[in-house]
């Protein structure tokens, strides 16, 4: 075990950035949704200041990434890969269900904006 750690706040900026782009949120939609000011959220991801663990917990679970990967970089844990794949996937038994059906009904234009709907929500969940 390496005790010389290094903590990097432009590198977890960084991921952070990276991954909050991923799940095309805005720092204003991130902020808003781990109840930090948006102004905070930019001063992280340019590694110019350092965060509390909990608000590391929040980041981590709202971006959907391990705790690892946003502090080290190392990604040996995603937090999607750690999820039974019950909880991920609609099982093919029920395929006909009431969403699958909705959203056959949707315009390209509703299924992006149902995509960045989702991805807003899920962390609160």
């Amino acid at each position: 075990m390496d005790d010389n750690i290094q903590i990097n706040n432009v590198a977890i900026g960084q991921r952070m950035r990276e991954e909050r782009c991923k799940l095309g949120l805005s720092q204003e939609e991130l902020a808003e949704i781990i109840g930090l000011s948006n102004y905070y959220i930019g001063q992280l991801e340019r590694g110019e200041r350092q965060m509390s663990l909990p608000t590391l917990v929040k980041i981590s679970k709202c971006l959907h990434v391990s705790l690892d990967y946003l502090v080290l970089g190392n990604n040996l844990c995603a937090v999607d890969s750690v999820k039974e794949s019950s909880d991920i996937y609609i099982s093919s038994s029920n395929k006909d269900t009431e969403l699958e059906n909705l959203l056959k009904k949707c315009s390209p234009e509703e299924l992006e904006l149902f995509k960045k709907l989702m991805k807003t929500v899920l962390p609160y969940i």
